[in-house]
């Protein structure tokens, strides 16, 4: 099948070099805000930080959206102003709901900073349904053995979040959602069907084809919408396969902030300004200010 009849977008991330490691952001794009509800994407690594260092992303707001970690390497260590701590391993997720808004830090934990370690994650954000935008704050946890995984010979998938192959992972989810780990081994195949309405494929190390269309890595593949293919790999890959239901009413972003309306970005760029969001437990002594001019994470007209 050619890549026109497979292929709905193909959108190139950008690089941010944050010094002892690399974020490639392929959501939002010029080309493309949302896919399903899925209104940012970041590869987060691969990379090996010494002894000594780690990761501090300082206290900072969300509202309107739900984000969710998934650890590929390494360990984060998770406080919001619910009061949560969580660390997070590999395999393992973290679903934070900032609805109304929220306040969340993540650290490598103290024990990880007396070695080398190293870091790969998949960081998104996913958009809520008007319903849910000004909902109450919430977090859940999911270790990687409570996930389902369907494994062969030469194949192995991770369902993160909805259904897949059969199997539903037991992470909420509010729009239809679906979100996958794949790893394919030398010569391994998976079937990615077409039972979503928006899906969007990455390739994030190895080689691999779709219906025969090469993927390159660090690229996220828009899917066309119900043309079913099946994923190939020689030499084996890993890659996320995400999507979901499509958003009826357009989503805005604003640094931290999404919404379904602009003012209600710059009613939280005020609160937090005005530092009228909740404070973390344990970690409220430092925090990340308003970026001064274009952020670098917006939505596009």
């Amino acid at each position: 099948m050619s890549s026109d009849n497979l292929l709905l977008q193909t959108i190139t991330p950008t690089t941010h070099d944050l010094g002892d490691f690399k974020v490639h952001r392929a959501l939002p794009a010029k080309e493309r805000t949302m896919v399903g509800p899925f209104i940012f994407f970041d590869q987060a690594g691969p990379a090996l930080l010494p002894t000594g260092q780690g990761v501090d992303v300082r206290p900072h707001p969300h509202i309107n959206l739900a984000t969710v970690t998934y650890m590929l390497e390494g360990t984060f260590l998770h406080r919001d102003s619910l009061g949560t701590q969580q660390l997070i391993g590999p395999g393992a997720v973290n679903l934070m709901t900032a609805g109304k808004g929220i306040v969340h830090s993540e650290r490598t934990p103290p024990a990880d900073r007396g070695h080398d370690k190293k870091l790969l994650a998949i960081q998104t954000w996913l958009a809520l349904p008007d319903r849910d935008e000004e909902c109450d704050p919430a977090f859940e946890h999911v270790e990687g053995g409570s996930l389902p995984v369907l494994e062969d010979h030469a194949s192995w998938a991770r369902v993160i979040m909805g259904t897949l192959w059969g199997e539903t992972a037991q992470v909420s989810t509010y729009a239809d959602t679906i979100y996958a780990d794949i790893q394919l081994r030398p010569g391994g195949s998976i079937p990615v069907d077409a039972i979503a309405e928006e899906r969007a494929l990455y390739l994030w190390q190895g080689a691999a084809t779709l219906d025969g269309v090469e993927l390159l890595p660090q690229t996220l593949y828009v899917l066309r919408p119900g043309v079913p293919a099946t994923l190939h790999s020689d030499h084996g890959a890993n890659l996320v396969l995400c999507g979901g239901e499509a958003f009826a009413t357009p989503r805005h972003v604003w640094w931290n902030f999404v919404s379904s309306t602009k003012e209600r970005l710059m009613q939280a760029r005020e609160d937090w300004e005005a530092m009228r969001f909740p404070l973390i437990p344990g970690d409220d002594q430092e925090y990340i200010p308003i970026p001064q001019g274009r952020p670098k994470t917006v939505s596009y007209p």
